[in-house]
């Protein structure tokens, strides 16, 4: 199985030499195992992969967390939608008053996009997920709601032994009240726990976290927490606030470090890692 980043910025994809380490498409990454081709939301880092596909992969499964824009910007400008003779999956949550369908749908309509769906060749497969479990070709996949605005969810994906927790968008202040000593009541440590790696929100010192309560992100302090707390191998730091440069994540991270010891790694995530299981 590999996993490879092509995108983790938050919120609003920004270029820019400033960004240059890190990158500036918004969350999308790829999972593969050679036979089943899976894709962890359908942000601006979808483009590229989507142009850089081989002509073999007939079947791809797209996994939503949610439907905020910067997770589905890239899905009108992914080239395999306009390929007849590709399957494409749609998994994702529906709302309590909007199917999946009806959700999606509106991103493919005036006055967002000028392609409906219906005018592609091969109309998408639309699977509703809720706190769920379920396979993918060998992928064993769970998934449950997470705190974040409008119906968020963390995947856990798994491969043999080998396990890929994703919870790009994600405030844990807002899932326990005794963050982060109660694991039984910390949103997500269900799908985190015992990782491989972690692709986790961390958008946020934690001054600039105190001044946005309720936004749906975390703080990379908490983040750090949670990996300790769910006794992860790795923790890839997600979701990159699009103002912060890549000197800004760098300085954020040494001193959320610094005079403290972890036994698992850590590292901001960075566009163009790939990782091999």
């Amino acid at each position: 199985m590999i996993a490879k980043i092509w995108g983790c910025r938050g919120s609003l994809p920004s270029p820019g030499p400033e960004n240059i380490v890190y990158g500036g498409n918004t969350s999308c990454i790829e999972v593969s195992d050679g036979e089943t081709f899976l894709i962890l939301d359908a942000g601006s880092g979808i483009q590229r992969l989507g142009r850089f596909m081989g002509p073999e992969v007939k079947v791809i499964h797209i996994l939503l967390t949610h439907l905020h824009i910067d997770h589905t910007m890239g899905l009108g400008f992914f080239k395999p939608l306009y390929h007849p003779d590709v399957e494409v999956h749609l998994w994702g949550p529906s709302a309590s008053n909007d199917s999946l369908l009806s959700r999606i749908r509106k991103y493919f309509s005036a006055p967002l996009f000028p392609v409906r769906l219906g005018d592609l060749p091969n109309h998408p497969v639309i699977h509703k997920l809720d706190e769920s479990e379920f396979e993918i070709g060998d992928f064993k996949i769970k998934t449950d709601y997470i705190c974040h605005p409008g119906p968020t969810l963390g995947y856990r994906i798994q491969h043999g032994d080998h396990v890929i927790a994703y919870m790009p968008d994600h405030e844990l202040r807002l899932g326990s009240t005794d963050f982060p000593n109660n694991p039984d009541w910390t949103s997500g440590f269900e799908i985190a726990k015992n990782a491989d790696v972690l692709f986790h929100d961390g958008a946020y010192s934690f001054a600039e976290y105190e001044k946005k309560v309720g936004w749906g992100h975390s703080a990379v302090r908490d983040t750090l927490q949670f990996a300790k707390l769910s006794q992860v191998k790795k923790l890839s730091i997600f979701h990159h606030e699009p103002t912060n440069t890549d000197e800004q994540l760098d300085e954020i991270l040494r001193r959320n470090l610094e005079g403290k010891s972890f036994d698992f790694e850590i590292e901001m995530c960075k566009e163009g890692l790939v990782y091999e299981f």
